[in-house]
């Protein structure tokens, strides 16, 4: 968030540059080895939910898309997938490739679905 002045058109110039460094990121294409190196290590700091006995397990993630960035994670059991841990790993995301200000989508695939 940049504050300006209309009236003296004070920090205009970082407006543009905050632009730029946005429309970049939503540009962004991150590979399918980095993704899931980051998912190993985000794992092993907070393990992921686990409901009535069932862990949630993430097989691998990947991007699907760019203009917002698209990820699709593949896992075991997508009702085990919390919103909480999918905000934890968009917040890993946004903080390991620098993606602020711009939106990223999930998509829950379950092994096996072909959707």
């Amino acid at each position: 968030m940049i504050f300006i002045s209309a009236k003296t058109g004070q920090r205009i110039d970082r407006l543009f540059e905050l632009i730029n460094t946005v429309v970049n990121s939503a540009a962004m294409r991150i590979s399918t080895g980095m993704l899931n190196d980051l998912l190993a290590d985000a794992v092993a700091r907070v393990q992921p939910p686990t409901d009535k006995g069932k862990r949630l397990k993430i097989l691998y993630m990947t991007q699907s898309g760019v203009k917002p960035p698209t990820f699709v994670c593949f896992v075991n059991s997508a009702e085990l997938f919390h919103f909480s841990y999918q905000r934890y790993l968009e917040n890993r995301i946004r903080e390991t490739f620098g993606m602020q200000g711009t939106p990223i989508r999930f998509v829950i695939r379950e092994r096996g679905d072909n959707k």
